[in-house]
């Protein structure tokens, strides 16, 4: 789009020019595409979109384009925007990682997406399940909000479930998407999505992550794009902790707590105290540590019964204190 536009100037020339002429910018095979295909139904079907309320689409040209975008060597020509064009504009961090994130992980996305928002840092992910979410949930819980860069066309909510949360990111934030309407969840749109989680943001906060990841992706495109990548360190033992180890190895900024990435940021942090949860009390949470154990590993360091510990287990699972894991393994919970 953008040789073509550099070559020909407004869109209008580009879609009136002939394939041979179209040939001298682009692979022919695109050429011929671009001037035999039938734009009607779906010119009409982005109008009709973006008549409803709270309903925009960007182009390059618009006032409202993001400018740190024009910093990423490919910006999209259009985002197709459900909510406040704003918030794309705003102080934002990036806050991903994994998918199938441990109890604690969740915990903690949510927690420092909640602090950064609530000091009037935007956050911004991609709707996934896992961290993505509970990091979405976080920002609208402060008053900075958050923005969901979709791998869809921005008519389709992926993963289905998250439709509810999606609706409450579209009136506290919002949903953009680069993808032509109707675009469906396919793999390649992923790697796309994830450069411009990169790049709206002014860094990227890694919270769990596999070495092999879409995280990874994201923090790697970060550093590329000259943004600031932050990672929160985790048990040694966890494949999730992984990749962020690896990340603090290669020169990312270890973070225990929000403040940590608002000092980075130079923001002032809000007036309210940020939520860093203290110990637990309960004695079998100090036997626990912070790995995943076993119900037969807590009776030998507590010395305890094991219908004893495992009724404690279930009220500390009830409090959000402990989160049960796959193998019959639980882990605390900040």
């Amino acid at each position: 789009m953008r040789a073509l536009l550099s070559t020909f100037g407004l869109p209008r020339r580009v879609l009136d020019a002939s394939a041979a002429t179209l040939a001298r910018t682009v692979p022919e095979a695109l050429a011929r595409a671009i001037a035999s295909r039938d734009r009607a139904v779906a010119v009409e079907r982005a109008l009709e979109w973006c008549s409803r309320p709270g309903r925009t689409i960007l182009s390059l040209t618009d006032d409202a384009y993001p400018k740190q975008l024009f910093e990423i060597p490919d910006p999209p020509a259009l985002l197709y925007v459900q909510g406040d064009p704003a918030y794309l504009s705003a102080t934002s961090l990036a806050v991903v990682g994994s998918r199938n994130a441990t109890p604690q992980g969740l915990a903690n996305a949510q927690a420092f997406a909640r602090a950064l928002s609530a000091s009037g840092v935007t956050v911004v992910s991609g709707l996934a399940l896992g961290v993505d979410s509970a990091a979405h949930r976080g920002g609208l819980e402060g008053s900075a909000g958050t923005v969901a860069i979709l791998g869809t066309g921005a008519d389709i909510v992926y993963p289905r479930t998250n439709q509810p949360l999606a609706d409450q990111i579209a009136s506290r934030g919002a949903l953009v998407s680069e993808f032509p309407l109707g675009t469906p969840p396919l793999q390649a749109n992923f790697p796309r999505r994830n450069r411009l989680i990169a790049g709206l943001t002014r860094g990227c906060l890694v919270v769990e992550a596999a070495l092999p990841s879409g995280s990874m992706i994201t923090a790697r495109l970060a550093a590329e794009q000259g943004r600031d990548v932050f990672a929160i360190p985790g048990s040694i033992h966890s494949p999730l902790s992984k990749g962020c180890h690896a990340l603090i190895k290669q020169g990312a900024k270890l973070v225990e707590s929000a403040q940590d990435v608002l000092d980075e940021l130079g923001v002032a942090p809000s007036a309210t105290r940020e939520a860093r949860a203290p110990l637990p009390e309960s004695k079998l949470l100090g036997h626990m540590g912070f790995d995943p154990c076993d119900i037969d590993t807590l009776v030998a360091r507590s010395g305890l019964t094991a219908d004893a510990v495992s009724a404690m287990l279930l009220q500390l699972e009830l409090e959000g204190k402990v989160g049960s894991l796959s193998g019959g393994l639980y882990q605390r919970v900040s």
